[in-house]
């Protein structure tokens, strides 16, 4: 990825700030460590930022779309693309092998920082969700065309950063003030420098394909097992990608929660690590690309706590071309949008008929 002029980025967030198979599993957490990292830790980045400036990546989001996005709306909210990164380079090889040589992206979340960032609403948008993706740039300098259905986690693949904040912008009509791309080997190294995570199961989950091996009941989970719990699909829920998200956002909570009650940034040794392994595990939009900015942008963050988080999966229902896949609930999925662009709660009725909130797998950790 490559550096360039954040000028026009920083100033169109600033705008909105003025008011007050197993590697496919795996990397499904890397979004969700984005959401933990963002939320809670950057401002402890602050004390560092000398020694860890440089791990910070960046794409410039800005230069890449030009004017072909949606209105920047001014009142005082903030949206944020999210991403889970599984390329297959360095440390992460130990989960495979790219098909292609291609980094993918198989988790994705909106968040909506409501006006005053004192709560937020988070939308998951299924990897397998099938969708009209726009033409965009591609790595060799030329452009893909789309296409009226195609696979939404295509869009990372084809065109990176931009083509995947691209996409969930014609979709949505939301304009995102900003990205942040998580490597999910980064995400295993944050929950171990964190000390690990604990969650309270309501029933054992074993699970082969990801080697997790939890008994009911209070579990402190390492990284490692972290990563396993995100992998479990088959032996918990109804066994679905859906299943899967319900999941991953019980344990997005429970890190929340965590991470606010162990007094971090008390701890200079732990905030050490946290910080390291933070910084080179994301790859963020130009206006956050150094750790000043980083900072800055999370302090504003930290009143958020789980119990402020609303959490939904994008309204959706099975694909009536293939029963593997999924697709948008036209209605519903309006109702989700224009409740953010008007800055609301995102109301009941959006994912009443929806498939992707309905697996029991949420209820299993605690």
């Amino acid at each position: 990825m490559t550096e360039e002029s954040k000028d026009h980025g920083g100033r169109a967030a600033a705008r909105r700030r003025r008011k007050p198979a197993r590697r496919r599993r795996a990397v499904a957490v890397a979004a969700w460590s984005a959401a933990g990292v963002v939320l809670l830790g950057g401002a402890g980045l602050g004390y560092f930022y000398f020694k860890f400036n440089g791990n910070l990546k960046t794409v410039d989001i800005d230069q890449a779309l030009g004017t072909d996005r949606p209105q920047n709306v001014d009142n005082g909210s903030m949206d944020i693309l999210v991403l889970g990164s599984d390329s297959r380079g360095g440390a992460n090889g130990e989960y495979g092998q790219d098909d292609g040589g291609s980094a993918r992206s198989d988790t994705a979340m909106i968040i909506h920082l409501y006006e005053g960032h004192e709560k937020a609403s988070v939308v998951s948008i299924p990897r397998d969700t099938m969708i009209s993706r726009p033409s965009c740039a591609t790595a060799g300098g030329k452009t893909d065309p789309g296409g009226q259905r195609t696979q939404f986690n295509e869009a990372f693949t084809v065109g990176g950063a931009a083509c995947a904040v691209k996409t969930v912008e014609k979709m949505s009509g939301i304009r995102m003030d900003h990205y942040i791309e998580v490597d999910f080997t980064g995400f295993k190294k944050i929950i171990d420098n964190l000390g690990g995570v604990e969650v309270t199961t309501t029933k054992p989950i074993k699970d082969g394909s990801s080697h997790l091996d939890l008994a009911a009941g209070t579990n402190k989970l390492d990284g490692e097992q972290a990563l396993g719990l995100v992998r479990t699909r088959k032996s918990v829920g109804d066994g679905s990608d859906l299943g899967r998200i319900q999941l991953q956002q019980a344990f997005i909570k429970a890190l929340i929660k965590q991470v606010k009650g162990i007094g971090v940034f008390d701890n200079p040794k732990k905030l050490l690590g946290i910080a390291d392994s933070a910084t080179k595990a994301i790859t963020t939009d130009k206006a956050l690309g150094d750790v000043k900015s980083l900072m800055g942008f999370a302090q504003g963050l930290q009143g958020i706590d789980a119990r402020d988080m609303q959490m939904i999966t994008l309204p959706v229902t099975t694909d009536p071309r293939d029963p593997n896949r999924v697709a948008p609930l036209t209605k519903e999925t309006k109702m989700v949008w224009d409740a953010l662009l008007a800055d609301r709660p995102i109301p009941a009725e959006a994912t009443v008929n929806s498939s992707g909130d309905k697996s029991a797998a949420g209820s299993i950790v605690q």
